[in-house]
């Protein structure tokens, strides 16, 4: 069982590659623009305080922000994923490039997150990749974040966040949001990673989709093998920009709904269920 096989992505990634008008805000750390998997790959830069291109590929902002695009818009055949290469990447960095590879992983401000975000709905994104740790969150943070997570639903461009990584269960103001779509690491099994967070809010309106051991690009050139919350976000996002990609004219109310099942049960447990990539689009096809 391979991550894509888990989440029944192939025949849908043998449908449609994409299209490049279905563009993904990549709220993260900044990408190797010159590794040779991303060669073709149609990614747009936002300008702003930090670079799009990596200054140093050792750094973890930067060996995060390409191993994540790595499984979104590689090229196919790579040791990524690959899963929509055809879109459009719209790059939009919150992580600096200021702590090595060996040191924590990286992490933003409410604040960064919430201006990034809406500075990826005004550049047109129509969904957004979040595989980001949030920094202890002021209330005037929280605020921000929340008003921004509500211009995404006016908006509506879905928005797909990583759970985290520290075992909790509970919420934060980023995954208890009605709009956002909470994404749970799974290992092979589709068990729930042990440091995965769980809760309520994350159950009712989340997904589980592969974490364990996934390989994607590193930005030193080689790939790299990597697990955790961050890197099953793509799945999620990928499927999302993969399904909108067949069915273009389709609402974000209508994608999500497909995406998540949230309006075939009301469910009950802190453990969402398994993202099932091609039964979301046979749910838009029966629609279309």
């Amino acid at each position: 069982m391979s991550p894509l096989d888990l989440v029944t992505l192939p025949a849908l990634m043998d449908l449609t590659s994409g299209r490049p008008d279905i563009v993904v805000g990549f709220i993260d750390g900044p990408l190797a623009v010159h590794h040779p998997d991303l060669a073709g790959a149609q990614i747009r830069m936002m300008p702003g305080t930090l670079a799009g291109a990596c200054a140093h590929s050792r750094s973890a902002a930067c060996l995060h922000g390409t191993f994540v695009a790595g499984i979104l818009c590689a090229q196919r055949g790579s040791a990524a994923p690959a899963i929509c290469p055809n879109c459009t990447l719209l790059v939009r960095p919150i992580f600096a490039e200021t702590t090595a590879a060996s040191e924590q992983m990286p992490s933003a401000t409410p604040e960064e997150l919430a201006e990034a975000m809406v500075e990826c709905i005004k550049a047109g994104a129509r969904v957004l990749n979040v595989s980001s740790a949030l920094v202890e969150p002021s209330s005037r943070g929280q605020r921000a974040l929340v008003e921004a997570l509500d211009y995404t639903l006016r908006r509506g461009v879905l928005v797909v966040v990583a759970a985290g990584n520290q075992g909790t269960l509970g919420s934060s103001v980023l995954t208890r949001h009605p709009w956002v779509i909470p994404v749970v690491a799974c290992d092979l099994q589709g068990r729930p990673m042990p440091y995965a967070n769980l809760g309520h809010a994350i159950g009712r309106r989340g997904l589980r989709a592969s974490g364990d051991g996934i390989t994607s690009l590193s930005a030193t050139g080689e790939s790299r093998t990597f697990s955790g919350t961050s890197v099953a976000v793509p799945f999620v996002t990928g499927t999302i920009a993969l399904v909108w990609s067949a069915y273009p004219t389709a609402t974000a109310a209508a994608v999500r709904g497909a995406i998540t099942g949230v309006h075939a049960q009301r469910r009950t447990t802190v453990v969402p269920p398994l993202l099932d990539a091609w039964a979301a689009y046979q749910v838009l096809q029966s629609a279309h």
